[in-house]
């Protein structure tokens, strides 16, 4: 039995496998698809990493990862269906190739992005179609972008775009935004924010990056987005939101959007589970607040296993 188990390689799984190893604990990594890195791997670059400015996303992984071989820490490919947490202090994480026993468990699964699912969307990833503005947006400083959604992530993501794009589309299904009032309020009164309303994406178009979208538009709530209009842009923001990646434990306390309840020390509702980086509740989901929750996630498992 390892003192501690933890699901996911990306930022954060592979931080507090670090972290761990350095504290003297017995540590797996157990990931679902080879390759490690997380959604960092399909960023093209990443230009707010501390010291590593216009580093590639794929690059930026590998080295974390190559960081965690060097300790030696066992890297396991295998898809977690479950966790029994029925014995205190033996956790017994299920697989679809195995079962594995640990003291401790991380979940460090992260997020994904929920998709529109329209043509050219995952041909142009990476490429114009973005999913974070704080991530992205500083590349089309003084052109023109899109961002897709009404709810809150994705009217912040047009207030921030406002403030160093020439142009912001705001494209929304509906008739009236989801978002809270303070920032409905300050978007619809920025002067280069357009907001294209009772619209959606039918079309990501673009050679060898994004060039312009296709946009459907309805009359009225009872008729279809039939009236298409074409949209010159050089990124789109999808602000349609995350789903969490923690379908396979269903007793441990998630808010409404399904993300594990846990504050910044990793402590879940489960004693012995721990949580950190994106599937965790949290406000911002960035890769260095995913390593800033890597390392704090060990302090509380091994205060955990010391209390054992």
């Amino acid at each position: 039995m390892r003192d501690v188990l933890i699901i996911g390689s990306g930022p954060a799984g592979l931080t507090a496998a670090i972290y761990a190893n350095r504290s003297g604990l017995d540590t797996a990594v157990i990931e679902a698809l080879a390759g490690s890195g997380g959604q960092v791997v399909n960023t093209s670059e990443i230009d707010n990493y501390p010291a590593l400015p216009g580093i590639n996303g794929f690059e930026l992984g590998m080295k974390m990862r190559e960081h965690v071989d060097s300790f030696g820490v066992p890297v396991i490919q295998d898809k977690v269906t479950a966790i029994d947490h029925s014995e205190p202090g033996r956790m017994v994480v299920k697989g679809e190739k195995d079962s594995y026993e640990a003291k401790a468990v991380v979940i460090a699964t992260g997020a994904n992005h929920r998709l529109l699912g329209v043509p050219g969307e995952k041909e142009l990833a990476g490429m114009g179609v973005s999913y974070c503005a704080v991530c992205d947006g500083a590349f089309y400083r003084g052109l023109t972008t899109a961002v897709v959604g009404g709810g809150n992530v994705a009217v912040a993501d047009a207030q921030y775009l406002s403030r160093i794009c020439e142009k912001v589309y705001l494209i929304h299904r509906r008739d009236s935004l989801r978002a809270m009032d303070s920032l409905q309020k300050k978007i619809l009164s920025t002067p280069n924010v357009e907001v294209k309303w009772n619209s959606i994406v039918k079309e990501v178009r673009g050679k060898q990056e994004v060039e312009e979208l296709l946009i459907g538009t309805r009359p009225d709530a009872n008729s279809d987005y039939n009236k298409e209009e074409i949209l010159k842009v050089d990124g789109v923001f999808m602000g349609v939101g995350m789903i969490p990646t923690a379908d396979f434990i269903d007793d441990i306390a998630k808010d409404e959007g399904g993300y594990i309840i846990a504050g910044e020390d990793g402590v879940t509702s489960i004693p012995g589970i721990f949580a950190a980086g994106d599937v965790r509740a949290k406000n911002l989901r960035q890769i260095i607040t995913a390593c800033g929750d890597g390392a704090n996630v060990i302090s509380s498992v091994e205060n955990y296993l010391a209390a054992l």
